[in-house]
């Protein structure tokens, strides 16, 4: 029998990163005097995105993210125009989770070598996310750093990130804290793996298949396709939501580490996920060829679920109208539970997470 992959045995180790994240937050957890009343934050770190007051009620959130080891896939198939659309999602959506609109965006791109055909594609990309998100993308940096980048193939090399901004009025801002027993959980779809998980992805399914084949696993979709789908994009849904009721009490973006985001939010309570619907064939594939335990999978990737708005139980119609809406298949999941404080339970998998991670129930 194979051995389980596993994404440390891939060479990430989340849990050492949680660790060692310590020194460095201790330093830059002093800084938040700095500013004075004007800019100071108002929240902790660790959060999805942190706001700080500009005065007179109004916030501005910020937050910065990347795409991770997706761009050596599209380093590889040297096709450049959708992880533009992941980078700007991976920092809109965790902008969203303050319940802050999205406003503006800058990128920083690091390439091996400067390539004029690359660079317009990753416009393209960056365009269509900022439309999707409604954002102005104002200013940037490209570093030319041949010394740092290694490309597959040689001389592609590249990395991209980005920094969004929103704003929020300070009695607006949505950080959990409100949650009640029973609050529904309405879980927005994914798009597949989205920008995570990708190191252990890649270790799983390249390799023999050739990336042009389609494959009657993912629907008759080749692995070129399936790996380089763009993260969606949740803010016209959950804004909508937003401005239609005041029941939203919580906002989670899914990413790694799945539904233990959710222990983000600032909540006595946890969450009882009993309705999860079957994850993207993707997710079956990789578990199946690894193998990988389901546990790991489910501490790894999204397993189809991008997004989780909390709310009051008669705020649920509204919440799961805007998302058909604006054309996002959304479900109610679970359950907000206050007996499960500090606790993710998938009774329908066998599965329970604390911060420490997944593991079988009663295991």
């Amino acid at each position: 029998m194979n051995t389980p992959e596993t994404y440390s045995a891939a060479g990430v180790d989340t849990g050492q990163a949680e660790n060692a994240l310590s020194g460095l937050l201790g330093w830059l957890n002093q800084t938040f005097t700095f500013p004075g009343a004007v800019g100071r934050p108002v929240m902790e770190n660790g959060f999805y995105a942190n706001v700080h007051d500009l005065g007179n009620g109004l916030g501005v959130a910020f937050s910065t993210d990347g795409v991770g080891t997706k761009l050596l896939v599209a380093e590889l198939l040297r096709r450049y125009d959708t992880v533009g659309i992941d980078c700007v999602a991976m920092n809109v959506n965790d902008i969203l989770c303050v319940g802050a609109r999205p406003i503006a965006l800058v990128d920083y791109l690091a390439v091996q070598r400067v390539d004029g055909a690359m660079l317009e594609q990753l416009g393209r990309g960056l365009h269509e996310g900022a439309r999707q998100a409604g954002v102005a993308i104002a200013s940037g940096e490209l570093a030319q750093i041949p010394e740092m980048l290694r490309g597959g193939p040689e001389g592609t090399g590249f990395d991209i990130a980005a920094a969004a901004i929103g704003v929020v009025a300070l009695d607006r801002i949505i950080d959990g804290s409100a949650i009640h027993d029973g609050d529904v959980v309405i879980g927005f779809r994914s798009s597949g793996l989205h920008s995570n998980g990708y190191t252990l992805a890649r270790r799983v399914l390249l390799g023999e298949t050739p990336l042009d084949q389609p494959l009657a696993a993912l629907g008759g979709a080749n692995l070129a396709d399936e790996l380089l789908r763009p993260t969606l994009i949740y803010v016209k849904p959950v804004l909508a939501a937003l401005e239609q009721t005041s029941g939203i009490t919580g906002l989670a973006h899914i990413t790694g580490d799945s539904f233990l985001n959710l222990l983000r939010l600032h909540t006595d309570c946890g969450f009882e996920l009993t309705t999860l619907p079957a994850p993207h064939p993707v997710f079956d594939l990789i578990q199946q060829l690894g193998p990988v335990d389901l546990t790991e999978m489910y501490q790894v990737f999204n397993m189809g679920i991008g997004f989780c708005v909390v709310c009051r139980p008669d705020a649920a119609d509204t919440v799961l109208a805007a998302a058909k809406a604006h054309a996002f298949e959304a479900q109610a999941v679970g359950h907000a539970r206050s007996a499960l404080r500090g606790v993710v339970s998938l009774p329908r998998e066998g599965l329970v997470a604390d911060r420490r991670g997944f593991r079988r129930a009663g295991g």
